[in-house]
């Protein structure tokens, strides 16, 4: 059977000298089934957008400001994330820099900026904690992992680079 995912993006936006990241606490819908957790930015990509135009579409609609360089760390397959089963593949970037002021909040929740030391602290989903490390080390080279969920349960996580 083809997979055919929804396709996302998700980015972890440094402050100027990259010691926080600029999160989001899921806190504004009860119904959310991110609620109560932190989260980098993103979300579905659009249809005719390419996935660099879709994180910064993303970035300036949740935090009001626009990238001025991003990094792909890397992707991940999520298959049963979705709070129906649906499989999610989702580009993760590094945003750098950025130009304008950072919003306080938006429709999904208070923005927060994290100290890098602390991200493993907050409330989040169990796979974030994961893929994080990859997102912020030094290798150059992307990774590409898949990390199965069930029931809103991680199942298991492996990557390459």
């Amino acid at each position: 059977m083809p997979y055919t995912p929804i396709v996302a993006t998700l980015g972890y936006v440094l402050n100027a000298d990259a010691s926080e990241v600029l999160m989001i606490n899921r806190n504004a819908r009860t119904n959310d089934d991110h609620y109560g957790k932190y989260n980098g930015l993103g979300g579905k990509l659009e249809a005719n957008e390419d996935v660099v135009t879709g994180m910064r579409r993303e970035i300036r609609e949740e935090a009001a400001i626009d990238c001025a360089r991003m990094d792909l760390r890397g992707t991940i397959s999520w298959p049963g994330f979705g709070k129906n089963g649906e499989d999610w593949f989702g580009f993760v970037f590094l945003i750098r820099s950025y130009s304008g002021t950072p919003c306080q909040s938006n429709p999904e929740g208070d923005l927060e900026w994290i100290a890098r030391d602390r991200l493993m602290d907050l409330p989040m989903w169990e796979g974030d904690r994961l893929f994080l490390p990859l997102v912020f080390d030094q290798d150059p080279r992307s990774f590409h992992g898949v990390m199965p969920y069930s029931n809103g349960r991680l199942q298991s996580w492996s990557y390459c680079r």
